[in-house]
Formats: C-alpha cells, structure tokens, sequence
C-alpha cells in the first residue's frame, strides 16, 4: 500500500550519476572519437551492446545523450564509447572537441537490449548488420562472440561512406587476421573511391536475402541477427528476415533516431496536438504516487519531470527504454515503440518520454 499521494509537488530530483574520469581519447575518423574511461570502483558492470548516457549541463539546463558502448567486458581492460560529430549536435560536438583525458564526465548505469548471453558450447553464426555509427555497440559484441564462443562465427556486414569514414578499420583489419576462419567482413561503400574495389552502393535486399538464405541452410549454426545502423537499411534487413521467415526472437535491432518521434515533437512544438486534451495521469515511482496534469503536446514523461519527479529518461525518443513503466489503467499512444519487445507491449509497458494520454484514469508504474 503506497502512503503518499502527491499533486505537481516541487520534488527534488536525487538521480545518482557516476563520474568516469577520461583515460583516453582516440580519433577514428575524422568525425568520431571513442573516449576509453577509467574503471571505477567497484568495475562498470556492463553488458557489450549496451549504452551509457552521459548528463552535461548546458545553459543552465541538464541534458542527456546516449552513446553506445564499443568495448567488451570480456576483452578491454577499460570501458568506452564512440561518439560522431552531428552537424549542429551541442552534445557530440562538445565531445569530440571539450573531452581530454583527466577529464571527468557524469554516466547514468549501462542500459540497452542490444546483447545476448555468451556459452563456450554454443555454436551460432552471427550476421552483423552495422550502417555509419552503428558499428558501434556490434564491435563489443563481435569481440565478445569471439573470446566467448570458439565454435562461433561472425559474418559483419558494414556499411560506410567512404574507406576515410570506416570507423574501427585498423581494429577490424586486425580481428580479421587474427580470426581468418571465424570473422567475415564484407564492406560496403557508398562513395568509394576510384581504387575501391569491394561493394558499392546502396545495400539491397537481393544480397541479404543471398546470404541470409544461405546461412539459415547450414544446419551446423543456429543464426543470430543483429542490425543497427539508418533507418532505411535497418527495414532492408528487417523485411529481408521477415520475407525468409526469420524468429523475430532470432532478431536484435538498435536505432539512434526515430523519424516518428521527431515528427510528434515538432508537431507538438507547433501546437498540432491532433485533439489531445490535458488529463491527470497517476505516476507510481519510487514507492510514492503521484497526480501530474499532462497537458496537449506533453508526453508523460515530460509531464513528470515539469513536476519535480525523478523520473528515468535518456533518449526521448523511445528507443532505449530507460523510461518503461507498466500501465496499469487508461490508455496512451506511443510516438515510438521499437525499444519494446512484443512480450513487453504485451504486459503492458509502455515508455514514458514517448506517451500521450488517451484516456482518464492513467496508472503508471516505474519499475
């Protein structure tokens, strides 16, 4: 039984971040860096795939950006993330060019769905689906699936600009060496140069379904899929898979941005709230119940934190579930819901930073 009902109280915000200290910075091409931090104490417990968010304050106001995490706990002595320059990106900007070693940046905990278990008996064929900056978490797993399971292979499939903008090229000319009968890399450029004489291109579905089709036929694997890159290569791959007939349990995908969430933002920036009215939505958090008002062009989350409440959040764009809570009562549309599985709408959950109130009588509860 919760013993506290509070409305739009002022409740100080009490989040525990974790200072990592900078150890090194590395420059990977000329618009990403990986910045390597030192362990803390007790170790950064994380799992490859995942992402830290690392909290700045910027004009007077904190703000928070995911980045994944390119290492693996089973292979790297310190923990880093990579982080590309966006044109206009206040936080990857500030990143690339602020961040030097001895430096110390504030992290939320790791998050992230994007990793699987690792067994020495398992005998699976990874397919690594990666465009730009999705290499990014796909390296930690590739090394892991390679220190982990020797009787696994992995299949990397790399999509890229130019040979200048392969992130992680010396590190993946050098796995490949030294795991000639287990690794495969297969790059592909959009704007190679003259010598280039690999795949150029836009990646269609007529190569996936090539090679997908070919490991879903060798009986000594079982496939796993991971996929993370732009959005019009991660629904090739998707609808490729779908086509074959492919356990979507055999299917991991992590996305960066949300085309469906960016719109609803700026449409609620313009005041196009498509009819929405304000309603009184119960938040459980923390062991106290709360009643915040969450107004036409306000998602839930965005409601609660006006309010004072410390709430969890990191993307906002509902794609890395930091903010899931299960509803209870009421029903709300989503912008966004790829960072849920299917048992997870299912159960009810839904994400915060990304839902509006349909209905009276919402019951929210952050586990």
């Amino acid at each position: 039984m919760f013993n506290f009902f509070k409305k739009k109280t002022d409740v100080p915000t009490t989040t525990s971040y974790l200072p990592l200290k900078v150890r090194e910075v590395v420059k990977e091409t000329a618009d990403t860096v990986t910045i390597y931090f030192e362990q803390p104490e007790p170790y950064l417990d994380y799992q490859p795939g995942q992402f830290l968010t690392v909290v700045l304050e910027m004009d007077g106001k904190e703000q928070r950006r995911s980045y994944s995490l390119c290492t693996s706990p089973f292979v790297d002595p310190f923990p880093g993330i990579s982080v590309k320059r966006v044109p206009n990106g206040l936080f990857s900007n500030y990143l690339n060019d602020k961040v030097f070693p001895g430096k110390t940046l504030n992290v939320l905990r790791p998050l992230g769905n994007f990793t699987t278990t690792f067994h020495s008996k398992n005998c699976r064929h990874f397919f690594m689906i990666a465009g730009g900056s999705g290499i990014t978490p796909i390296m930690g797993l590739i090394k892991s699936v390679l220190v982990n399971e020797p009787s696994s292979r992995v299949t990397l499939i790399y999509c890229s600009r130019s040979e200048e903008e392969i992130i992680f090229s010396s590190q993946l000319h050098l796995l490949e060496l030294a795991n000639p009968d287990r690794l495969n890399i297969i790059h592909n450029l959009s704007k190679p140069s003259a010598t280039w004489t690999g795949l150029q291109g836009r990646l269609d579905s007529e190569l996936l379904t090539q090679l997908f089709t070919q490991a879903e036929n060798e009986p000594r694997y079982e496939e796993e899929y991971f996929v993370c890159g732009p959005e019009g290569l991660m629904q090739t791959a998707q609808q490729v898979l779908e086509q074959l007939g492919v356990d979507q349990n055999r299917i991991h995908s992590e996305s960066f941005f949300s085309a469906a969430a960016q719109q609803a933002h700026e449409d609620a920036m313009a005041g196009i709230t498509s009819g929405l009215l304000s309603r009184d939505v119960t938040i459980q958090l923390e062991g106290e119940v709360h009643l915040v008002t969450v107004e036409p062009g306000k998602t839930i989350l965005e409601a609660g934190l006006a309010a004072g409440l410390n709430m969890p959040y990191s993307c906002q764009s509902g794609l890395c579930t930091a903010c899931r809570g299960r509803l209870s009562a009421g029903e709300v549309k989503m912008d966004e819901d790829a960072g849920l599985s299917e048992k997870e709408l299912a159960a009810g959950y839904v994400l915060c930073c990304v839902s509006r109130p349909l209905s009276d009588g919402i019951d929210v509860t952050i586990e």
